[in-house]
């Protein structure tokens, strides 16, 4: 069993940057990648990056590419999603995810926190 909790949302005004965190817990010893999600309210849940534990793959989605940058420390099984330029439109529960592909599909990621509120006021 993993065990993931985010931390880090807050309301920010647009343009403004923030930084969220993913401790992971449990036994780890099969996990090699951690993943960001984002859903907002009525939508879909987008995949934002991902990262391998090694720290030597990423793999971004389609948006905020120029914006969103994934790290880890693998020292504190820990995962940060650096955001800058946020928009309004970022305004979401940003969800952490670990499994043993590296993906953009949701369905490849076994384990779940239980998300963390972003909002970008204009």
């Amino acid at each position: 069993q993993v065990h993931l909790v985010e931390s880090g949302g807050t309301l920010v005004q647009a343009g403004g940057s923030m930084r969220l965190s993913c401790v992971a817990s449990g036994h780890m010893f099969w996990l090699h990648y951690v993943a960001w999600f984002r859903q907002g309210a009525g939508q879909d849940r987008d995949f934002i990056g991902a990262i391998s534990l090694s720290g030597d793959q990423t793999l971004y989605g389609n948006f905020g590419k120029d914006r969103f940058s994934i790290s880890r420390d693998s020292a504190k099984n820990t995962v940060f999603l650096q955001m800058d330029g946020l928009k309004p439109e970022d305004t979401a529960e940003y969800y952490c995810a670990a499994g043993d592909t590296l993906a953009s599909q949701s369905s490849a990621y076994v384990y779940w926190g239980l998300g963390t509120q972003v909002t970008v006021s204009p």
